[in-house]
């Protein structure tokens, strides 16, 4: 149901002007999608909506263009600190467990912020394997990730 609301936001979002959330739940209501105003907020910030100027002062929902401009050190911070559990290792794997339905969402800060020794990540609903190369490089990831708790 989540990935439907998620695709059917998406194509909205894209072909409506949305100023508000209270407006993406009427739309998605409209096409058979009960929502809340707590689930369409979640779905938002997963999505990684922004607003953007439409003029007079008004804003509309919007993906961004750039997604390196989203993920600055603060953000990531925070993504991680409402996130991630646990952290473990092995290897050159490092495998963070989230709460339920948010790893996707922090596997794509770590995807966009490009550090170098990150090959990628595969992301489930709870948890997210982070390749790392060289092995050499683990403590300096898990350093990182752990700064960001």
């Amino acid at each position: 149901m989540k990935a439907l609301r998620h695709a059917r936001i998406k194509d909205i979002i894209e072909n409506a002007v949305i100023e508000t959330q209270e407006d993406l739940a009427d739309a998605l209501r409209r096409e058979g999608i009960d929502v809340t105003q707590a689930t369409v907020s979640r779905d938002i910030k997963e999505l990684m909506l922004i607003k953007v100027p439409i003029g007079d002062g008004r804003y509309r929902y919007a993906f961004p263009q750039e997604p390196n401009i989203l993920i600055s050190p603060s953000r990531m911070e925070k993504v991680f600190q409402d996130s991630v559990v646990t952290i473990n290792f092995s290897e050159n794997i490092i495998v963070l467990k989230t709460l339920p339905g948010l790893a996707q969402a922090v596997a794509y800060t770590i995807d966009n912020v490009k550090w170098p020794e990150v090959i990628g990540t595969v992301a489930g609903d709870d948890a997210i394997m982070v390749v790392v190369k060289p092995a050499a490089a683990v403590p300096a990831v898990l350093d990182k990730f752990n700064n960001l708790l």
